[in-house]
């Protein structure tokens, strides 16, 4: 390991950064000095503004995953290398905000029953009955599953916070079924599929690949990812009744406005809306004369 790098994981450590950003920066932080083939401390805000336009240009990348990866350069430079750099030396490129893919009740039922195995059953179910991350899902232990209040405990969720979120009997029996299914039994409620790893937890990207699987297998044409179903986890509480409020504290929202996309998103909300053309006292529909 470099001294960089340690340095950089010292520092995001220090900070108390998730896991999942921790893999995500340093990531980046290699691949970037992978395409100068120089270390990063030679580098600087011109090398960074050739590297956004190769993200850019030529690998096409979305802009999003161009802020993540100008994210983490800023860290590394600003935090970890104390560069006295303006922020406006390492702008982050704008993302356009667009509405996240949403599933009827109907389409999460074909996705569960479409799930590719048990356990791929019991991720679809936990990721919509909970609304939780696929980081937060992998690192569910037995004790968080709490059957005696039917909660279950999120420890250290994004921002270092802990939740509780209800617990349906429905997947605490479908729990059940895939614990007494698990070969390795180590405290982990999905552990490592791989021999070598049986102590450590699933990787995310196991997540991931569950929800495409199975709206391949579902013929669910619309773009699925974990993501997807607390998306549509949230906007179906929101259309059941369950106020704002309620749903931020259950997505551990730190932003009441992060919670408000989903007033977007609620067709409940969108039909009761008066329309103001129907308010309006027009004539009947007319037609253009038909031509003898």
């Amino acid at each position: 390991m470099t001294r960089l790098r340690q340095r950089l994981l010292d520092e995001l450590e220090r900070r108390n950064y998730s896991q999942a950003t921790v893999l995500t920066y340093v990531g980046a932080v290699r691949r970037f000095a992978e395409y100068f083939d120089r270390s990063p401390e030679q580098l600087g805000p011109e090398q960074v503004r050739q590297y956004q336009l190769h993200l850019v240009q030529e690998r096409e990348l979305h802009p999003r995953t161009v802020r993540i990866q100008t994210a983490a350069l800023r860290f590394l430079y600003l935090r970890t290398l104390k560069r006295n750099y303006r922020r406006d030396d390492l702008p982050l490129p704008k993302s356009p905000r667009t509405l996240p893919t949403i599933l009827s009740q109907d389409e999460v039922a074909r996705l569960i029953e479409a799930a590719a195995s048990p356990c791929h059953r019991t991720i679809l179910m936990a990721l919509y009955s909970t609304g939780m991350r696929r980081a937060e899902l992998c690192r569910l232990r037995t004790e968080d599953i709490d059957k005696e209040r039917m909660v279950v405990h999120i420890r250290q969720g994004k921002g270092g916070k802990d939740r509780d979120v209800p617990l349906s009997p429905k997947l605490l029996d479908q729990f059940r079924a895939h614990y007494r299914a698990l070969q390795h039994k180590n405290g982990w409620l999905f552990p490592s599929n791989q021999t070598r790893y049986s102590d450590q937890p699933m990787k995310d990207k196991n997540i991931w690949h569950a929800c495409r699987q199975a709206a391949r297998r579902a013929g669910i044409a619309k773009p699925v990812h974990p993501h997807t179903l607390r998306h549509s986890f949230a906007t179906h509480l929101l259309e059941a009744g369950a106020d704002l409020s309620t749903i931020q504290v259950l997505l551990g929202h730190a932003d009441l406005r992060e919670t408000a996309l989903y007033l977007h998103l609620s067709t409940r909300h969108i039909k009761t809306t008066t329309n103001p053309l129907d308010a309006l006292g027009l004539a009947e529909p007319i037609a253009e004369p038909t031509e003898k």
